[in-house]
């Protein structure tokens, strides 16, 4: 909703605010200063952790048109804010202000953006974007880029001579410098950033009461593990930071030339680039910004955005006088005249001794490399229950805390005890029951989990999403290069003759094809260029040339009409052709690039020697038959390309023409359309793509453990469907139910195709296809992030594994992307694995559920760790008596400390279980653990405390009275009462029982099968859990000559003698504590087949909505529909279709999609 003081920023894009207009008061700001001075910093700090605190404390709100202070609030549901300041640019320097044009341009920003008189910008600057106050909509919008409003003449005619110096300057001033920076943290920075974490404050509060009152042994213990749980994330923080600002800093200052307006060029550093001015390109170059070419023609080399080094070629964008945006104009298509930032410009040729240029598009962090960066810097929020979890879990050990707070004033004021000391047990009170270790053990955790998976080849650039990995339960793959291997094999040709298919050429060693159009076609058809002596381009073009046996190379030809040299591609027969050919050779005078939209590609060729001009045309079967004389189409076209497809072929289409002109200037001005129509159909080019050796058993080893696989791809259903049956991933004897999607068409409404290979039906309940739905084909980048995004909008837990060709979206999208390619792409990737298989996807669920249950187990362990000393510490104080230093320091060292660094030191499984681990923090089954097994250490430790006190021998002045006479060799000496506190039978029998309690639980938490190996496995934490028992053991059992000595604070261990009945009766309490609690583990609480049993008894059901679609399915007789066609209309079908249509944003409305069920 807008209103003055709220607007949207960037509305429908990922980065969506709210805006709100706040203006700083003087007084606020004095009170708040005095409020700092007051609470020590602490109020500071608060700000710091809830900026909109600060600007409601500070600031009053106002309209954004008068704000200086602007609140952001992201629309997620996260909710998150941020401050921001408001600064003023002026971009004019000359007197004149009146003769800039940009004033007088209706569709500039900076034009809408001036406040007059004073001709000023007001700007923020949010996520590394500059945004600028729009005077007529009252909003900020972003700049460093073109309008969208400019037509394809707007571009050439108002851009296309580019700016005079003065211009420049201007709109340097406004829309900042063209760089792409990011700095390299400073580690000073880094470290206030982790130290001021709210856990990190709490455990320094705790430390420093440990150290006031001695404890100085295991909080010095524990201020080294905190110190290197620190280190150790700002170590990985900053190796980020060193890797993403050496990725981009070499292409922040390079030398370009720029067109002026006079038409003389210039040299000057990049980062001085504006939107509008206009670049010439030559030479082999990285480009520094998104430019629109408008001239000439080039070949780029897009790896660092696709993951995919393959040469693309650009084209330029057409001078078309319409009112029409460039982009609607160009459609889908439009990125064809684009350049984009980072990539590199392989070669660039020029139209008749012209030159190359382009029109710069976006700058800085607006360009597509920058908001790759932008991606990184600030990742979307990841929507983790375990992190809510946990805070709801902390909130419950408050509540704990609570009691003990209010408990132990009562106890200590009724005792008589000092305000003092009243004060500070009630304090130490309060870090006994909220762990300040719980940071660095669910830290510790996280690091050895990462440490195992970079031992694996797989790589984490978002550790907090390792937890998330163990969560799965639907895994999408891309096929080429990731299920199937990279590169295509060349298996033959089908020709077609008088509507006919003829026998298939094999392709063999001596075989080679006669020549004709069908030759022609292969050796012309593609967009490979030479590059360093070598042919390079789309795997599947070199297939296809290389079975020719024709050579490529770049040859100057001479144009008699005007006598300019022009350089084209020249394919000639090479010496394993196989025979002699009529053809000298074929020159590609034209190309009309492949699109993924649009399926196809063509080129103009002419048959040097012949003055005959060619058209041929390769892409998809489908695409292809549709721009062909129908009389020269097979009548058996679909049942033909249904039995190769079927067969896991990938099929492509052949056809040509010849042209009527044969005036070179008229055929390169020819437009798309005009090209790609009444060709002759020559037929089908058969391409096999093997099955990656690993790809059956990995998916085999998925669908045992109950994980959905689904293949996205952009290839040809029947192919897919293949792949899926060949993997595995389509189990034997399925039943296939083709859906295809259609765009609405002129008066034809958006409609859902039902079918299977037979007959056609249609329907729109997408939920449902989403549910059941293996194979989604003809997808585009776009396409597949979105349906990833739907996916988890039915609360699927879904990962993305591909290759980082088209896949960055959806990698990016999903709770794990997992990228097999490591050039710069993969950086979009929350994980990359060097091995460039789907071995890595079982590896990363196995670590993903050990990091997850050894969390959980972490989380259970240190909140009965607290949750034991409480219990222990109250009880204590109600008879003035407190455990010493000693004995803390006897349990944390031994027991907490140890746990902390050895239970996470397990490895995962090596067989993935058919069922995922809880991903819930507050479950019945763990909440009840925790109460069971606080109940049985509040009895134990209750009838210890109150046993021991009836028993003969207690004396609470005498701690010699339960020694045997024979030792009593001391009768008259006296204790001193601070002595006394810590060391008498009380606190020997409550040290014994509550830390032999902490084994207990730590035994019992510590799982191993099914998500883990077994504990006995991990050989560190097995020998110290045997020590740790032996030395409490020891301790309480060993021979009671060893206290005689004097009984003074020099003794080690401080325990008091007591008689050998009474020891071996806590050691038979010791045992039925650990008895009950591992029979109440797990015999129950971890019984799984009970809790199902429950479940049923109570008819519970999981919310989760896929399985609510689930169930509905199974009650759907009309499922999956039958002889039904619904279309996207309202009127016809008299209902609200918004509940059952699918509006995907990213709808490629030139191509079909399609998927199929199982």
């Amino acid at each position: 909703m807008k209103t003055d003081t709220r607007v949207l920023l960037n509305p429908g894009e990922e980065n969506e605010m709210d805006l709100f207009g706040y203006r700083t008061q003087m007084w606020k700001q004095a009170l708040c200063i005095i409020g700092y001075i007051f609470s020590l910093g602490f109020l500071l700090l608060l700000f710091y952790w809830k900026p909109e605190w600060d600007v409601w404390c500070q600031c009053a709100s106002c309209s954004l048109e008068k704000a200086n202070i602007i609140l952001l609030r992201t629309t997620d549901d996260f909710k998150k804010y941020s401050k921001k300041k408001v600064f003023w640019v002026e971009p004019f320097k000359t007197v004149d202000k009146e003769l800039h044009g940009v004033t007088s341009d209706e569709k500039s920003l900076i034009g809408k953006a001036l406040i007059m008189p004073d001709y000023k910008v007001r700007c923020i600057r949010v996520q590394k974007i500059r945004y600028i106050w729009n005077t007529l909509e009252k909003n900020f919008q972003k700049i460093g880029a073109l309008e969208d409003e400019y037509s394809c003449s707007d571009i050439h005619t108002r851009f296309g001579c580019g700016f005079t110096q003065e211009e420049q300057e201007m709109r340097k001033q406004v829309c900042g410098l063209n760089a792409i920076e990011v700095e390299v943290t400073p580690i000073w920075k880094l470290l206030f950033k982790e130290v001021l974490n709210p856990f990190y404050i709490f455990q320094a509060f705790s430390l420093s009461l440990w150290f006031a009152t001695g404890y100085t042994e295991y909080a010095a213990v524990l201020v080294g593990i905190t110190l290197l749980s620190i280190a150790a994330t700002i170590y990985n923080l900053r190796m980020q930071s060193v890797k993403l600002h050496k990725m981009v800093s070499s292409h922040n200052s390079m030398k370009v030339t720029i067109l002026g307006k006079n038409g003389g060029v210039q040299e000057l550093e990049s980062q001085y680039l504006v939107p509008g001015d206009v670049l010439v390109l030559t030479g082999r170059f990285y480009l520094p910004c998104d430019s629109i070419l408008i001239s000439g023609s080039c070949v780029v080399n897009e790896g660092m955005l696709t993951g995919e080094s393959v040469p693309v070629t650009k084209t330029p964008l057409p001078n078309i006088n319409n009112s029409i945006p460039w982009k609607i104009h160009s459609g889908e298509d439009y990125k064809r005249h684009v350049l984009f930032c980072g990539t590199e410009v392989i070669q660039a040729q020029a139209p008749n001794k012209s030159i190359v240029k382009a029109v710069v598009l976006r700058t800085g962090f607006n360009t597509a490399k920058g908001d790759l960066v932008r991606s990184i810097l600030y990742p979307k929020p990841v929507n983790f229950k375990l992190h809510r979890d946990a805070i709801r879990f902390l909130m419950g050990l408050v509540a704990v805390t609570v009691v003990g707070v209010i408990y132990t004033p009562i106890v200590y004021t009724n005792n008589g005890m000092p305000a003092s000391d009243v004060v500070l047990w009630t304090l130490l009170i309060v870090t006994v029951a909220i762990p300040a270790a719980l940071p660095a053990a669910v830290t510790v955790c996280i690091l050895y989990s990462q440490t195992r998976l970079q031992r694996s080849g797989i790589f984490c650039l978002s550790a907090q999403r390792i937890n998330m990995c163990g969560q799965l339960n639907i895994i999408c793959f891309d096929k080429t290069g990731t299920l199937t291997e990279d590169g295509m094999e060349l298996w033959g040709m089908v020709p077609s003759y008088e509507r006919s298919f003829q026998e298939v050429h094999c392709f063999t060693p001596g075989s080679s094809l006669p020549c004709g159009p069908v030759l022609l076609g292969m050796v012309s058809c593609h967009s490979l260029i030479i590059l360093d002596g070598k042919v390079q381009g789309d795997p599947l073009d070199l297939k296809m040339f290389e079975g020719t046996g024709w050579v490529l190379q770049d040859t100057a030809m001479e144009n008699n009409e005007d006598e300019d040299s022009q350089s084209y591609k020249i394919i000639k027969p090479g010496p394993d052709s196989g025979e002699d050919f009529p053809v000298e050779a074929i020159a590609i005078l034209h190309q009309f690039p492949f699109s993924s939209s649009l399926q196809r590609m063509s080129v103009i060729a002419e048959v040097v020697g012949d003055d005959e001009f060619l058209v041929f045309m390769k892409g998809a079967p489908e695409m292809v038959e549709h721009f062909c004389i129908p009389e020269t189409v097979p009548l058996n076209f679909p049942k033909e390309l249904e039995n190769y497809t079927l067969k896991g072929f990938r099929v492509i289409a052949l056809a040509y023409k010849k042209l009527a002109t044969k005036d070179v200037q008229i055929i390169e001005s020819l437009e798309r359309e005009e090209v790609e129509s009444d060709l002759v159909f020559l037929g089908f080019l058969i391409m096999e793509n093997k099955l990656k050796p690993e790809t059956k058993a990995v998916l085999q080893e998925l669908m045992a453990a109950k994980i959905r696989t689904v293949m996205i791809t952009g290839d040809n259903l029947q192919t897919a469907c293949t792949v899926g049956k060949t993997s595995g991933m389509i189990p034997p004897g399925s039943n296939f139910i083709v859906i295809e999607a259609n765009a609405p068409d002129g008066s034809s409404p958006a409609s859902i195709t039902w079918g299977n290979i037979e007959q056609i039906q249609e329907n729109g309940h997408v939920s449902k296809i989403l549910l059941n739905a293996t194979i989604f084909a003809r997808m585009s980048p776009g396409q597949k992030s979105s349906l990833i995004e739907e996916f988890q909008k039915i609360d699927y837990y879904a990962g993305m594994c591909g290759d980082g060709a088209n896949d960055c979206g959806a990698l990016k999208m999903a709770h794990a992307g997992i990228s097999l390619s490591e050039l710069e792409a993969s950086v979009a990737s929350p994980f990359t694995s060097k091995t460039p298989n789907i071995e890595c996807v079982p590896k990363l669920i196995k670590e993903g559920r050990n990091c997850l249950v050894t969390s959980f187990c972490v989380f259970k362990y240190i909140a009965m760790y607290a949750m034991i000393e409480l219990i222990c510490l109250l009880l204590l104080f109600w008879e003035k008596k407190v455990l010493g230093t000693r004995h803390y320091l006897m349990q944390d060292m031994a027991i907490t400390i140890t746990v902390t660094l050895t239970m996470s030191l397990t490895g995962p499984a090596l067989k993935l279980a058919p069922y995922r681990p809880s991903g819930q923090l507050i479950s019945p089954p763990l909440l009840l653990s925790m109460i069971s097994h606080i109940i049985f250490s509040l009895v134990v430790q209750t009838i210890a405390f109150t046993v021991v006190q009836q028993q003969p021998w207690y004396n609470d002045s005498d701690v010699l009275s339960g020694c045997l006479p024979l030792n009593h060799s001391a009768p008259n000496i006296t204790i001193e009462e601070p002595l006394l506190t810590n060391r008498n039978f009380l606190t020997t029998t409550m040290w014994f029982i509550s830390g032999m309690n902490l084994i207990i639980v730590e035994i019992v938490f510590c799982k191993g099968r099914p998500f883990r190996k077994p504990i006995y496995t991990n050989c560190k934490y097995k020998m110290w859990a045997l020590v740790t028992c032996f030395l409490f053991l020891t301790c309480i059992i060993r021979d009671e000559r060893a206290y005689s000595s004097e009984l003074d604070a020099r003794s080690s261990i401080r325990l008091v003698c007591t008689p050998y009945y009474w020891r071996w009766n806590t050691c038979i309490m010791v045992a039925a504590l650990f008895v009950v609690s591992y029979l109440a583990e797990e015999g129950f609480i971890e019984n799984r087949r009970l809790w199902l049993m429950l479940k049923s008894c109570f008819n519970y059901h999981s919310r989760s909505q896929y399985r609510v679609l689930e169930r509905a399915l199974c009650n759907d007789p009309t499922w999956p529909p039958q002889g039904q066609t619904h279309y996207s209309n309202k009127k016809e079908l008299g209902i609200d279709l918004q509940k059952y249509i699918y509006d995907n944003p990213t709808f490629d409305a030139g191509a079909e999609n399609s998927l199929e069920l199982s």
